[in-house]
Parts: structure tokens; C-alpha cells; sequence
């Protein structure tokens, strides 16, 4: 599996909130079934790349669907293939370190 953290930014769009035009991809990626996490400065997606590529694709293109002439798009892809990997992992692991890292309190 894999995981994929994704903004998508429809420029020229009115006003200066995207609330509206997340709640529309948020509605596309419950479509598609996979794992996500809405953040506050993106979404954490959870597939396989094959996945995660396709879902990348239909969420930038709908911002153009919806008439806008630009989207800028950022994604990054932490394909692991050594072990299964899900949404929280990551934290979880840091979460555990810093725990050893730290000295019981009194």
C-alpha cells in the first residue's frame, strides 16, 4: 500500500475560501471507496499507486469541470512496498519514539 498527500488549488476561482470546492473533492474520494484524511493543509489518500495516481488525476480534473482555466496541484507518494503502511502510521511511529526519547515524569 500506499499513501498519497494531495492539494489541489483551483486558481482564479471566486473568493478567497476553497471550503465549497474541497467539500467537492471530498465527495469524489468517498466515491472512490480508498481510505483519506482531510487535513488542514491537504488530504492523506491510502492505495496502491495504480490507485492513488487515478484518484490524482480525477481530482484535478474536476476543478477544470467545473469551469476553472487553472489548477495547481501538489502530491507527494511514500509507496512502501516492505510492509503494509495505513493512514496514521507514520504518527504513531513518531508518537512511540518520542515516548522512549522522554523521561517519566514524577
Amino acid at each position: 500500500m500506499a499513501l498519497l498527500e494531495i492539494t489541489v488549488i483551483p486558481l482564479g476561482a471566486t473568493g478567497s475560501g476553497l471550503s465549497a470546492w474541497i467539500a467537492g473533492l471530498e465527495t469524489l474520494l468517498e466515491a472512490s471507496g480508498l481510505p483519506f484524511r482531510l487535513n488542514d493543509m491537504g488530504t492523506i489518500v491510502e492505495g496502491s499507486a495504480d490507485e492513488l495516481f487515478a484518484v490524482a488525476r480525477k481530482l484535478h480534473e474536476h476543478c477544470f469541470g467545473e469551469g476553472v482555466a487553472r489548477v495547481y496541484t501538489v502530491m507527494k507518494i511514500d509507496d512502501r512496498r516492505d510492509k503494509v503502511v495505513s493512514i496514521g502510521d507514520k504518527v504513531a511511529s513518531v508518537e512511540r519514539a518520542s515516548r522512549k526519547q522522554k523521561p517519566e515524569e514524577l
